[in-house]
């Protein structure tokens, strides 16, 4: 399974993510390229604990939900799951600025998240409720792939 925690699967997202561009057209959804990009950072912030995101879990999406995102070896679909507001740049989100500048602060926020002393002890996901270490950066890697998939990255 690939992970934000393996430097291998860090490397492709990053690469995949060197090949957007603000164009790029979308597959699905109604985000930008650049939204797009926003948008992830947004949620690793939020991962970080910088970005507070109100809570909507449910005893089924701590449980169920959660085990078939992370676990079922199948992508994720496209179009199916609204954003929450305070991550949509729409929204609540973070507005795009200069394209590049905006990879590179997801890029370092990926590297960040996965320093050796990172702790995610007590952080809670606002679907999917507490999370080990190791789920957070499965997440992490799932929901970037999710969007990348999502321009043809």
């Amino acid at each position: 399974m690939k992970t934000l925690a393996r430097a291998h699967d860090r490397t492709e997202i990053a690469e995949r993510l060197q090949t957007m561009r603000p164009d790029s057209p979308r597959r699905w959804g109604r985000m930008s390229a650049h939204q797009m990009v926003c948008h992830l950072g947004d949620c690793l912030r939020m991962t970080r604990g910088d970005k507070e995101v109100r809570r909507a879990d449910s005893l089924r999406t701590r449980t169920v939900v959660k085990w078939i995102a992370l676990y079922l070896p199948m992508s994720w679909p496209g179009g199916r799951i609204k954003t929450r507001p305070e991550v949509d740049q729409e929204g609540g989100g973070t507005r795009p600025t200069e394209f590049a500048a905006d990879v590179a602060a997801v890029v370092a926020l990926m590297e960040d998240i996965t320093t050796p002393d990172r702790d995610f002890h007590g952080r809670i996901h606002p679907t999917f409720g507490p999370m080990s270490h190791a789920e957070w950066l499965r997440l992490g890697y799932l929901h970037m792939d999710h969007h990348l998939r999502q321009f043809g990255a």
